[in-house]
């Protein structure tokens, strides 16, 4: 069974990592770039992503970006080794993102397959990228932002509240066990993210919106995607076993 997990989690990783980096390319790359010009055009990649991109790697954003620093760093060229380099973040992302959906599948003990696979990718995009960007949305280079470390906290504890509040929704049998996962879905939000020193910004207000709207195109895809293509090779491998 190990080695079908993981096998599966690679093969699944593989799918996730060609078409998000497909995706990216068309959609969160090109906004990102057009920021980045705002800001003299170099290659200050640090206020394109909020927490979750750090935890999971693009799990709402694009993962060819980090961390919320003007100092300056080493990044990759615009052009094919940008690419090349969002393109293994992506690998490492779609992998991460496949072990994790298919070790929670095996226990829960069900079948396993595509369909239930994209049901629990879905799950896992809505706690770890939807839900947070209530909060946190992802956001472009030039966009101020509170400290890392209290964005990153209230992050990973709104995504294991949804994810917890989802479950109990979902497998909760009695009806105070889902209204208990409905106060995990709210409760981080009634705490509140924490919130930026100011909303001045030098590019255009309008590349805001059509940031998160992409980026939460691409956390969708890679965690349905993911969530489908694990399922299907676990069925697979799991009968050819």
């Amino acid at each position: 069974m190990f080695r079908t997990i993981l096998f599966s989690a690679f093969g699944a990783g593989l799918a996730v990592c060609l078409l998000v980096t497909l995706v990216q390319t068309v959609t969160t790359e090109p906004l990102i770039l057009h920021a980045e010009a705002f800001e003299g055009g170099g290659h200050d990649h640090g206020h394109a992503t909020t927490p979750h991109d750090h935890a999971e790697a693009a799990a709402a954003g694009d993962t060819a970006v980090a961390g919320h620093d003007h100092d300056e760093e080493w990044a990759p060229a615009d052009g094919a080794e940008r690419i090349a380099f969002t393109a293994l973040a992506n690998l490492v992302v779609g992998i991460g993102a496949s072990l994790i959906l298919v070790a929670l599948m095996v226990l829960r003990g069900a079948e396993i397959d595509a369909r239930r696979g994209v049901l629990w990718g879905a799950a896992a995009f809505v706690a770890v990228a939807l839900l947070p960007a209530l909060g946190l949305p992802p956001e472009l280079p030039g966009t101020p932002a509170a400290d890392l470390l209290d964005r990153q906290v209230w992050w990973l504890g709104t995504a294991l509240a949804s994810g917890a509040g989802i479950a109990l929704i979902a497998f909760g049998g009695h009806w105070a066990v889902k209204v208990g996962g409905v106060a995990l879905l709210v409760a981080p939000h009634a705490i509140g993210a924490p919130p930026p020193p100011s909303h001045d910004v030098a590019y255009p207000g309008a590349l805001a919106g059509e940031f998160v709207i992409a980026s939460l195109v691409v956390s969708g895809v890679l965690w349905t995607l993911a969530g489908a293509s694990v399922g299907w090779l676990y069925q697979r491998l799991s009968r050819a076993a």
